[in-house]
């Protein structure tokens, strides 16, 4: 028995566990055939829905009517209703990118906070089968892994494509049969980008070979879906085998990964959930021998060889300005500082030797004193020697590693290093018999 599209519809939810009647739903809403038919569908089921609507403003006084039929349709079904405008042009000017990106990301931003804002906590988008099928084609094209091949996904990330099953001939007859009510976008007949060229020039040659190319390109990407989870699940188990997470880091055995560092494949692979790029894998065999202090980046992340590790971290794109603190108080604005206090001096106590603790005679500090990220010529004397040591120095003596070095905070006060922070205290500012009252700061455990 042939089911009808609302029955697959149902069907296709449930196998695939894409919202339950206690979900409360996002719909993107643009006014186009398939997130029409979409809504017709929700509203059949009565589901808990809103509708999102974005006008991009780039067809003019058509995008308002497509924002007028979705705010119609909404009223007389009784479904909460939102649109916003973007300047769309002006921010893909302003970032240097496309202007079906820029909308792109406008889009997505906007329905987070939406979604947010309206107690949602799905978004469902109206991809059919077509598209699937041509981002497969577009990925193909342009160079892909199993990833790119298997298409998209029915929910990846809290949205749902619940009309993913259908043929845009389906949604079309549908759509005729219920006379919903639909604006066409006339860019979607221009051949000047790649989606519609493959739209209207590649499948149109591809299904005089084969009259059911989409459904052969989709069973496809089904079985490429399935050997993706498969290559995943076998990438993941070697991943938690030669890494650990440290931090915000996670850092690769360089002695267990020489195993897989022949295998370019694998190594992209590996590394990458971290930006890692095909021509990047090469660079990055390579890293695995270099000497400490070689590094790649990707563009979100660094990796560092140190010693006999690979170590990823996330790229700090703006460095941390110095901070002038005005009170004890301030230090705990500083999200690395557990604790700070005015203490009186306790003839009986002893000074903690935990290095994450800093025990300073607050007479001779003057407030208001700075934190900052270490610099080069930087020098303090350590507590319990005599001589000024050059903070370059201690760093190689006590070898640390390059994003430790990064990470280091300074405690300054009139030009001066009072504390190294969660690593050693200045000798000038220790505590002495003649401390009256002292500043106690102590620091989280990066472990915890």
């Amino acid at each position: 028995m042939i089911m009808t599209l609302f029955e697959e519809f149902k069907d296709y939810a449930a196998r695939n566990a894409l919202f339950t009647k206690n979900d409360r739903i996002l719909l993107a809403v643009s006014g186009g055939i398939d997130s029409m038919v979409m809504l017709h569908l929700f509203a059949r089921i009565k589901a808990d829905t809103v509708i999102a609507h974005c006008n991009f403003r780039l067809r003019g006084v058509e995008s308002d009517r497509d924002e007028d039929l979705v705010r119609d349709y909404a009223g007389k079904n009784g479904i909460p209703f939102h649109s916003v405008s973007f300047d769309t042009m002006k921010f893909a000017e302003g970032k240097g990118i496309s202007i079906q990106m820029a909308a792109r990301d406008l889009r997505y931003e906007w329905f987070e906070q939406l979604k947010i804002r309206q107690g949602c906590n799905l978004v469902a988008v109206a991809h059919n089968l077509n598209d699937n099928i041509e981002t497969l084609l577009i990925n193909l094209i342009r160079g892909t892994g199993l990833t790119g091949l298997a298409g998209m996904k029915p929910s990846a990330n809290g949205i749902i494509r619940p009309l993913l099953f259908a043929t845009r001939a389906r949604i079309e007859a549908w759509c005729n049969e219920y006379s919903i009510p639909f604006r066409e976008d006339r860019s979607n007949a221009e051949t000047k980008y790649t989606r519609n060229k493959i739209r209207h020039l590649v499948i149109p040659v591809l299904r005089e070979i084969n009259p059911s190319i989409e459904e052969t390109l989709n069973d496809t990407a089904l079985r490429l879906g399935g050997l993706d989870r498969i290559l995943s699940e076998h990438i993941e188990g070697i991943r938690l085998r030669v890494s650990v997470p440290r931090g915000k880091s996670i850092v690769f055995d360089t002695e267990k990964l020489a195993e897989f560092s022949e295998n370019k494949a694998m190594m992209f692979e590996l590394f990458f959930p971290w930006g890692i790029t095909k021509p990047l894998a090469g660079d990055l065999q390579k890293l695995i021998n270099a000497a400490t202090g070689k590094q790649i980046f990707t563009l979100t992340h660094r990796i560092l060889k140190n010693r006999n590790e690979l170590i990823v971290s996330p790229v700090r794109h703006d460095r941390q300005d110095d901070l002038l603190i005005e009170s004890v108080e301030d230090l705990l604005s500083i999200p690395s500082v557990r604790s700070a206090s005015l203490e009186p001096v306790d003839t009986g106590s002893t000074i903690p030797s935990d290095p994450r603790i800093a025990s300073i005679d607050r007479e001779k500090i003057r407030l208001p004193i700075i934190v900052r990220r270490w610099k080069e010529g930087d020098y303090f004397v350590p507590l319990g020697m005599k001589n000024r040591k050059k903070l370059s120095d201690y760093f190689v003596d006590n070898k640390f590693s390059r994003i430790r070095k990064e990470e280091t905070l300074i405690l300054e006060s009139d030009g001066d290093i009072v504390w190294v922070m969660g690593e050693r205290l200045d000798d000038r500012f220790r505590v002495t018999e003649s401390t009256r009252t002292v500043l106690r700061i102590e620091m989280n455990d990066p472990s915890e």
